[in-house]
């Protein structure tokens, strides 16, 4: 992605035009959540103000909003891979996962097993520990390598047993950017006849999502995290969103994927999300929105190799600096963490925060995986890189991890 592009791309975001004691912000805090298009923010104002109404009653703005939960159906689908009809909306991906869980464990009892992963931000561990007090499961966790960030396979197979019967992983690590291979996982636990759901909320905004050639059964994902409103994503294969044993009133629909969900929608997110993947997709050329998307994540992940790169070395050469998970070679997103030796991740935080440069610290909830780090006790410093990040926001922020180790 060129220069020209990115500033291109910039232009579309009211929120870098923010300034910091004078200084204009560095958003790295992407991983928690992006900064949002103004087209975003439009499509919301004007639901709100033009369609604002419940659905399936015979008048215009309820018959609008109809048309635009359709919308939105459409589009994910598109995001993911996916079909209309497979695609249900909530509050967050937490939310969702609990909701799946519960269903789930209507059907799972005494001596069945869920495996998770240390690798996986919590929203993709706790919804599955609840069904060991609920339900009587078992819940196994698979190890990761502390030294690499990676997962240990070696352990993940010895974990995937023929009591499984759903395998719980992450796509990439919201904390160490991460990506770990979802095929071979699904391919694994397919062989052992259990199910797999897939937490994608950091990979989403990095690489283009293919529910059919992971072959997942679930996936979740947040259109918050790729440039969208606060909204939860589930994917669900039709068949299964079909049967599953869903909690729901009575008079709700019965019909997927609308029988996955619960109460009224968030239609003025619905219509912020559709805008959010149609702005991804304007990033690119073909013929459809798949195709448009797909173009534009390959320029946005040479993008993110560039800028990881660049942040990984250089944080490198600064003495006290410890960098965590894969390097720049792996199959990782562009999100750094890291420590300095002597000083706390909050105090990294704040004082570069001064400068107009915005990082997050803590576990991110991704706390086993930062326990097994040693870092429990302080949480690492992250950064990540989004489609508006910029080459100089890089070096500014190494400078500024670099003024802080030399006032020391």
């Amino acid at each position: 992605m060129s220069p020209t592009t990115v500033s291109r791309i910039r232009q579309g975001f009211p929120a870098l035009q923010r300034q910091q004691n004078n200084h204009p912000v560095a958003y790295f805090d992407g991983p928690g959540g992006t900064q949002v298009p103004q087209v975003v923010a439009d499509a919301v104002g004007d639901y709100l103000l033009h369609h604002n109404a419940n659905t399936h009653w015979s008048f215009p703005t309820s018959e609008e909003t109809d048309a635009i939960v359709s919308d939105a159906r459409a589009a994910l689908a598109d995001f993911l891979g996916a079909e209309p009809n497979e695609i249900v909306f909530g509050a967050n991906m937490t939310t969702l996962t609990f909701h799946l869980s519960r269903a789930l464990g209507r059907g799972y009892g005494p001596g069945d097993e869920i495996v998770v992963t240390e690798l996986d931000h919590h929203a993709n561990v706790a919804p599955w520990r609840a069904l060991e007090k609920e339900r009587g499961v078992v819940v196994r966790m698979a190890k990761m390598n502390p030294e690499t960030g990676q997962l240990d396979w070696v352990d993940l197979e010895r974990q995937v047993n023929e009591r499984t019967k759903l395998v719980a992983i992450g796509a990439a690590s919201n904390a160490l950017g991460t990506i770990t291979d979802i095929a071979r996982a699904t391919e694994l636990a397919h062989a052992a006849g259990a199910q797999v759901f897939v937490d994608a909320v950091h990979y989403a905004p990095h690489q283009l999502v293919d529910v059919r050639d992971w072959d997942c059964d679930f996936l979740a994902c947040s259109t918050y995290k790729f440039y969208g409103p606060h909204l939860g994503v589930l994917f669900g294969r039709r068949d299964l969103l079909a049967t599953i044993d869903f909690p729901k009133l009575q008079p709700a629909s019965n019909c997927a994927p609308e029988r996955a969900e619960t109460g009224t929608q968030n239609h003025e997110g619905l219509a912020g999300a559709a805008a959010a993947v149609d702005f991804l997709a304007a990033l690119g050329s073909g013929e459809t929105r798949r195709a448009r998307l797909t173009a534009a994540f390959a320029e946005l992940h040479e993008h993110g190799l560039l800028l990881v790169r660049q942040l990984w070395e250089g944080l490198a050469e600064i003495e006290g600096v410890q960098l965590y998970g894969p390097d720049p070679d792996a199959a990782r997103t562009p999100t750094v963490s890291f420590t300095v030796s002597g000083f706390s991740s909050e105090t990294i935080a704040e004082q570069l925060a001064r400068d107009g440069v915005f990082v997050s610290h803590g576990d991110f909830y991704a706390t086993t995986l930062v326990e097994r780090l040693g870092q429990a006790a302080d949480g690492l410093v992250r950064a990540g890189c989004a489609c508006y990040t910029t080459s100089g926001e890089i070096e500014r922020l190494i400078e500024g991890v670099q003024r802080i180790v030399d006032a020391r």
